[in-house]
């Protein structure tokens, strides 16, 4: 296929009638525009220069072809022209997001948002969102927060607590409460993105239940849709309960969390109480 950039190299030989003018005036080596002509007239099916020891001088197929590039070069330059007082697109507000808040949750934000930017979310652990604000790659993260979070730009979303989600026709889905040794016999799901793994498997432990895994995910939304399915009960926060799961509270596993918006310290303004992102989140979240 003939790009702009062979028709270029080709009205610059043709008005400069030499290789190492044209080259000069392209900024490129003579050697690369040498091959970049011998590509077009490949493409072209005929040669289009006449080489001679210190000039060049086109063939009759190389005349034919000079009017259409030249031609085809205004267009390009009238259409570049039209955007030159276009306004520079807005750059993107930046958000990053830890795995183990509810899709549902980041939908409803990005539905929600009534920004001028547009906005992009990242998804990364806590450690790494948190590196890539203070390296200023992302302007706000969504995560878990932590006491020394008060002292920068943050407000909290949500506070809640981990239950033992279950299938809704589940023999357990209607319990007030149930007690680890309850599940004892039940198929479990590990949810790999979540934030205390190794304390829920610590906490079974140490009450002596050791049950069979059907999954271990970082997938969030598969673990949820194998639990709907029947094939296992796993431990989640509240939030995280979707149609056909029902959440049942586990006797003295009283993990909770709080999720945060924390900005950059050099954007306090997108924790404002009337700055758009922090209505797309509390949206998000109610």
């Amino acid at each position: 296929m003939i790009k702009r950039a062979h028709l270029r190299q080709f009205l610059a030989l043709v008005e400069t009638g030499n290789f190492t003018r044209a080259a000069e005036r392209l900024g490129v080596a003579q050697p690369t525009l040498s091959a970049a002509i011998a590509e077009l007239e490949r493409l072209a099916g005929t040669l289009l220069f006449q080489r001679e020891r210190r000039q060049v001088r086109l063939t009759d197929a190389g005349a034919k072809l000079v009017a259409h590039a030249r031609a085809i070069e205004r267009e390009f330059r009238a259409a570049e022209a039209a955007f030159d007082d276009a306004p520079a697109p807005l750059a993107p507000l930046r958000l990053g997001v830890i795995p183990s808040i509810a899709t549902a949750t980041l939908a409803n934000i990005a539905g929600a948002w009534a920004g001028t930017q547009p906005i992009t979310l990242a998804e990364g652990t806590d450690s790494e969102l948190r590196r890539k604000l203070g390296e200023g790659q992302i302007d706000a993260i969504i995560t878990l927060l932590r006491p020394e979070d008060a002292h920068r730009p943050s407000v909290a979303l949500l506070e809640e607590g981990y239950r033992l989600l279950l299938a809704e026709g589940h023999v357990l889905a209607g319990a007030l409460s149930v007690d680890a040794h309850d599940v004892a016999s039940e198929t479990m799901i590990a949810r790999r993105s979540c934030e205390i793994l190794a304390d829920t498997s610590r906490w079974f432990t140490q009450r002596g239940v050791r049950p069979p895994f059907f999954l271990r995910s970082a997938n969030d939304d598969r673990c949820l849709e194998m639990v709907r399915a029947g094939m296992g009960v796993t431990t989640a926060p509240q939030s995280l309960v979707r149609e056909g799961i029902v959440a049942v509270p586990l006797a003295d596993y009283d993990f909770r969390r709080t999720l945060g918006l924390i900005a950059g310290r050099d954007r306090p303004d997108l924790t404002a109480a009337e700055h758009p992102l922090v209505k797309a989140c509390r949206a998000g979240f109610a």
